[in-house]
């Protein structure tokens, strides 16, 4: 077979966020590829971007969609902040560092209109962006999300002889569907083996601080819609608590996915597209056409306060 050289690009952008505990200034990896509204995907915890690696590369979502998908701060090839001594301090992600965040790269990439999907701690912080940030963004994708998922916070440490990598990643398996491709779900639990440094941090967020229980209600589908996915072999966050949590808020939608799990768009990506792609035909039938300039390149390296 002759090489094929991927259309989808990486870049390093700088730019700082506000906020008492985890702010400061951020260098963040992110790839891209396409054009249209922004699609701005996060991945799950203790993960990074490659999860996204399919969705990048699929030129009919790409002929109308600018798919950027990032690494979050201290994980894959975005760093830990460039102004704290942050060796120092325990890493535990809250809702307010994480929404801060989201809405300051889409500042300093000048993303205009964005769609924003992410999958479990991804998919609950898209909730919370729906809650705290209504107007900066055109919908959200809440994937594999309820408005509270406890449980899954261990005050732990890890032992230098433990083989953390390995527990962490070993976790994944079963929350994935045994009709998806070995070949797909082995990469999913490849990826894990490299996020255990931030894993439990991670989950700090997607078990203890988010809790949206007593806020549903507060969310308006209608000014920032939301449609929410589940799939039918995912125990962490079960189709029944995405239903529940969607019947609460107003104008939400809910797609339940069938013979996928936990890591629908890294386990089973063509399974995951047929329901995406419902999803953003029925959000883009709700907004106006994007703004022209959305499928522009934004200078990188740029300084964003």
């Amino acid at each position: 077979m002759s090489a094929q050289i991927s259309p989808v690009t990486g870049h390093y952008v700088t730019f700082s966020v506000e906020d008492p505990d985890l702010g400061g200034e951020y260098k963040v990896f992110y790839l891209e590829n396409g054009q249209g509204r922004p699609l701005v995907c996060q991945h799950t915890a203790g993960c990074h971007n490659h999860q996204w690696r399919d969705l990048l590369e699929d030129p009919e979502i790409t002929a109308d969609h600018r798919v950027i998908a990032y690494d979050l701060p201290r994980h894959g090839k975005s760093d830990p902040p460039n102004d704290r001594r942050w060796w120092e301090e325990e890493y535990r992600l809250t809702a307010d560092f994480y929404t801060k965040f989201i809405v300051a790269l889409c500042d300093a990439l000048e993303l205009e209109d964005p769609i924003f999907m992410g999958s479990s701690f991804g998919g609950n912080v898209a909730l919370q962006l729906a809650y705290r940030y209504p107007d900066r963004f055109a919908a959200v994708i809440p994937v594999e999300a309820a408005a509270y998922s406890p449980g899954f916070f261990l005050d732990w440490w890890h032992r230098p002889d433990a083989n953390a990598a390995q527990v962490c990643a070993s976790g994944t398996w079963d929350l994935m569907a045994p009709m998806s491709p070995d070949r797909d779900r082995w990469k999913t639990w490849f990826y894990y083996t490299q996020g255990s440094e931030a894993f439990r941090g991670d989950l700090y967020f997607y078990s203890v601080d988010h809790d949206l229980r007593e806020h549903l209600s507060e969310i308006d589908g209608e000014r920032c819609p939301v449609v929410m996915m589940t799939g039918t072999y995912d125990y962490l966050t079960t189709p029944e608590m995405t239903a529940e949590t969607a019947s609460r808020i107003r104008g939400a939608e809910f797609i339940v996915m069938e013979d996928i799990g936990h890591f629908p768009m890294s386990e089973n990506y063509p399974v995951f597209k047929r329901y995406l792609e419902q999803a953003l035909e029925q959000i883009e039938s709700r907004l106006p056409a994007p703004h022209a300039g959305n499928g522009r390149t934004p200078e990188i390296h740029r300084q964003a306060a």
